[in-house]
């Protein structure tokens, strides 16, 4: 009696959770179309449209995956796929509105290259999904795309002239290898981190694992930001929409006061689960462990305190600056990357969550260890190629441009490191015969080198690819 009553009560509980994903989508689409037909600023197929569509269907993919990893109710992931095949839809038109409008293909600058990179993740999750059957992966693929597409939300978006450097055919061979190398790094990653899961690797390692990269991010943003208690930001003229500079390639930074001492808690707060971790590896004593879980939670609420204040005080208010006198505006779109690294902190404490409390389940929707291990090994014999052949047009390209095949700038030197660590990858399997948690390690390593590649070196390291931050 009880077990027809567990399964008369299961697809209600399903319906539920896609009527109200199915709302939220169908309203802020409704909300875009309203807002375009008013402004009557373009056609409903523009770019702009196309891409906030994109963003909002991926987001309900999103929350219908991580819905499925929870309840592992069949009707949510088929939800999910359809979801993310349309935000495919709405993403390639956005795609073919910027080609039509530049007379180019989309690949000048970082918010290009982004709209690029979204694109290939959501086809290979698609193609993952379907031919490897690994239903749950786009819970992880899925919130990349979307910290992605809201980062391109923030950065400038006009279409441009192309600089001298950038007018070859060889700049769409090189861009277009680099997004399908990196989406496949991405997709491979994923599957490494599913990987250590089925593996049975401890769930307090997981923990130590999210506790240290968040803790990573808001230690970088208080190394970079953070005086007298003030964190700084951009200063941004509204009305010409970009960032006020001091001198060429040196931005105004503001003080929002007070606000450093809060990004400071929230730093204390993601270290506190790390270093009761390593506590309770060393007296052995469960009771650590649970007393970090619980620490991830309250790190979790004031990450996203932290981002709602940091929102509210960058939106209305003008701060001063040590480097002039008066006040300045600033805004969101100046600050991308700080609000990339807060959005993509939360996201990995809510996967770290959903991993503490659906393990088991998690663990049964998923391929077997090999299996997984099979298909990231599969992925990076993809990507590798794509790696090798980007640095091969790239160098080509750069004699071309400037009369040299290397020149160790910052862009090219980490795009060799990238192609050691996979290269790395793929001579330890081959001739060791590594398998198992060492080759996803491996994959995870390499990733995390692509995303510095990609995004770190463009704004952290000058040198002659800076015209990709534009």
């Amino acid at each position: 009696m009880s077990e027809a009553r567990v399964e008369r009560q299961q697809p209600a509980s399903g319906a539920t959770l896609l009527v109200l994903v199915g709302l939220g989508v169908a309203f802020a689409l409704l909300v875009a179309l309203l807002a375009a037909a008013k402004t009557h600023s373009g056609p409903v197929y523009g770019e702009a449209n196309m891409l906030y569509a994109a963003l909002v269907l991926y987001t309900g993919a999103a929350v219908l995956y991580m819905g499925y990893g929870v309840t592992g109710i069949e009707r949510y992931v088929n939800a999910a796929s359809l979801l993310t095949v349309l935000g495919f839809v709405a993403n390639t038109a956005a795609v073919a509105h910027r080609w039509s409008v530049a007379g180019r293909p989309p690949f000048s600058n970082m918010y290009e290259m982004l709209l690029s990179f979204v694109w290939t993740l959501a086809l290979l999750t698609l193609i993952a999904e379907r031919a490897y059957k690994v239903k749950i992966i786009g819970s992880i693929t899925l919130p990349i795309a979307v910290v992605s597409v809201i980062l391109m939300q923030l950065l400038p978006s006009d279409v441009r002239p192309l600089v001298p450097a950038l007018q070859s055919t060889w700049l769409q061979v090189h861009v277009t290898l680099a997004m399908l190398s990196y989406a496949a790094c991405a997709l491979s990653f994923a599957l490494a981190m599913m990987f250590l899961i089925q593996d049975n690797m401890k769930t307090q390692a997981f923990q130590a694992i999210t506790s240290a990269g968040m803790t990573a991010v808001y230690a970088a943003i208080l190394f970079t930001r953070f005086h007298a208690g003030a964190l700084g930001v951009t200063a941004y003229d509204l009305e010409a929409k970009s960032e006020v500079m001091v001198s060429r390639g040196h931005p105004l930074f503001l003080q929002i006061p007070d606000l450093g001492w809060l990004y400071l808690l929230v730093l204390l707060s993601a270290l506190v689960p790390l270093v009761l971790y390593i506590v309770g590896q060393l007296k052995k004593d469960a009771a650590f462990f649970d007393a970090a879980s619980k620490g991830m939670f309250v790190t979790l609420l004031l990450q996203v305190a932290g981002l709602a204040i940091f929102i509210a005080r960058v939106k209305n208010g003008q701060y001063g600056s040590p480097e002039a006198d008066g006040l300045y505006s600033t805004a969101l779109p100046a600050n991308p990357f700080l609000m990339a690294g807060m959005v993509g902190g939360i996201v990995g404490g809510l996967l770290y969550l959903l991993l503490l409390w659906r393990r088991e389940g998690l663990q049964k929707m998923m391929p077997s260890a090999d299996d997984l291990d099979r298909v990231t090994y599969k992925i990076i014999c993809i990507a590798f190629p794509l790696l090798t052949l980007m640095i091969a047009a790239g160098a080509y390209w750069a004699n071309q441009a400037w009369g040299s095949y290397w020149s160790w700038d910052p862009k090219e030197t980490w795009a060799a490191i990238t192609w050691l660590v996979y290269a790395g990858y793929l001579h330890m399997r081959i001739t060791r015969g590594w398998k198992g948690r060492r080759a996803a390690w491996f994959a995870i390593l390499g990733f995390a080198v692509v995303i510095f590649t990609f995004f770190g070196v463009t704004y952290l390291l000058p040198g002659l690819h800076a015209y990709a931050a534009g």
